[in-house]
């Protein structure tokens, strides 16, 4: 059980980095970004199962663009964030919850040293 208060140690990142995607509908943005950065593609559904696997060290990068809302998103990025991941939105603005409109347009949950340049890698 992964939790946010207890949260495990991130195994070490593989030499090459792997990228968790929709199995249906890769979304254009994921990947070109693993393109760039000779990243590996590993499909898998539901957004928890995705954001867990990069908690687990089972993948490195979580970039989702194709839209969801609050309640796909809020406890998966909450859990990796206590486990020491970066969270963001795709410009790497911060996630904020509890809006209005429930709606988030994207979402990345990676290591914080693939961070900066995952956002690069979406500017180009």
């Amino acid at each position: 059980v992964l939790r946010t208060d207890q949260p495990r140690a991130i195994p070490p990142a593989p030499e090459k980095l792997r990228m968790v995607v929709s199995r249906t509908r890769p979304a254009p943005q994921a990947v070109a970004v693993a393109e760039a950065l000779g990243a590996e593609l590993v499909p898998m559904g539901s957004a928890g199962a995705k954001a867990m696997a990069v908690i687990l060290g089972q993948a490195d990068i979580y970039l989702h663009a194709g839209g969801q809302y609050e309640w796909d998103s809020c406890a998966p990025a909450a859990v990796a964030l206590a486990h020491g991941l970066h969270a963001s939105r795709i410009d790497g603005s911060p996630l904020i919850y509890n809006q209005p409109d429930t709606y988030m347009p994207d979402l990345l949950i990676c290591r914080h040293e693939h961070a900066d340049m995952v956002l690069e890698a979406l500017k180009g």
